[in-house]
Parts: C-alpha cells; structure tokens; sequence
C-alpha cells in the first residue's frame, strides 16, 4: 500500500512537472491551475488503473502449478465507475503442486487453496475433496481426516459438478 502511494506521488510530481514545462514553454500561455490539475488527475489516474491492473499483475506472478479457480469481481459506491466496470478485488487459487491422494481412499484429495484479496494479506487453507460424489470440507485443528479416510469434527459440503475448487483439485494428471 506505501508503495503504491509513493508512486502515485511520483505520478503526480512527473504529469505536474511535465505541465509545468509545458508552460514555460509556451510562454506562460496555459492556466496556472493547469499544473496542480494535472498532478491531481495524474494520481487519480494512476490509483484507478493500479486497482484495475490488481487482478492481472499478482496472478500472474503466481508460480507455475498455482491457478486461480474462482475470482470476485466488486462494484463499490466510494469508486462510481466501478458500477460500469467492477473490480476484481479477491481470488482463489489451488496449489496444483500439492495436492494429495490419501493413502486408504483414493477417492480423496487434499489440496491447499490461498486467498487472495486486495490489501490483505495472503491466506491459505487445507481442503480436502471427496472426487467420487462431489463433497468437499475445508479443513482445520478441529475438523481431521482420519486414517481410514473419513472426515470428522465436521459435515461434508455437496457442490456442484463444475465448482471450480472441485474440478482443480480431482483433476487427473
């Protein structure tokens, strides 16, 4: 977040410069309130395109084997413009470099999934998958898989078939 302020600080101190120059290049002819302007729109510029650019950039910094499997895109009042084009703000991706068969159960997978969302930290969490009838449980100190395949401390979630989360993490190789 400093970073992203200092550059749009950057932003504003190069537009407004460049206008300045600008300026006295011709003479003293443009407006005075023409350099401040266009610092101003400069990191509104710059701030907008950087929400924007969010999604894209982290995503695909992301290591070969991480992919994202769901995404929420948001619109918000404090950003009006939003309204027309909403912002990715969160996303979801699977480790696919991870996940594992348990050793009884073949129908089971256990994956790690991180959370991505705009200026929070990265979270990461175990789920574990039950391929053959499209249950899945997030896992936790109190909620286990035990030995012979089974989940307890916790009821198994019936998804869909084309959930995301399911189809990334019983996918064969």
């Amino acid at each position: 977040m400093a970073f992203e302020f200092l550059a749009a600080i950057v932003a504003a101190v190069a537009v407004g410069g460049m206008v300045h120059l600008l300026r006295r290049l011709t003479g003293w002819r443009m407006p005075r309130w023409s350099v401040p302007a266009s610092a101003g729109l400069a990191m509104i510029v710059f701030t907008v395109w950087s929400e924007y650019d969010w999604f894209s950039r982290v995503s695909a910094e992301l290591p070969p084997g991480v992919t994202v499997v769901w995404s929420a895109a948001e619109a918000n009042p404090m950003r009006p413009w939003t309204f027309l084009a909403p912002i990715t703000t969160q996303f979801i991706a699977i480790d696919g470099r991870e996940i594992s068969v348990h050793p009884v159960n073949a129908d089971l997978r256990i994956a790690r999934f991180y959370n991505f969302s705009r200026w929070r930290p990265v979270e990461d969490r175990m789920m574990v998958f039950d391929c053959a009838t499209g249950l899945q449980a997030t896992l936790t100190d109190t909620v286990k898989v035990t030995a012979e395949g089974t989940l307890s401390g916790e009821d198994w979630i019936k998804v869909s078939p084309d959930d995301g989360f399911q189809r990334a993490a019983c996918q064969e190789d």
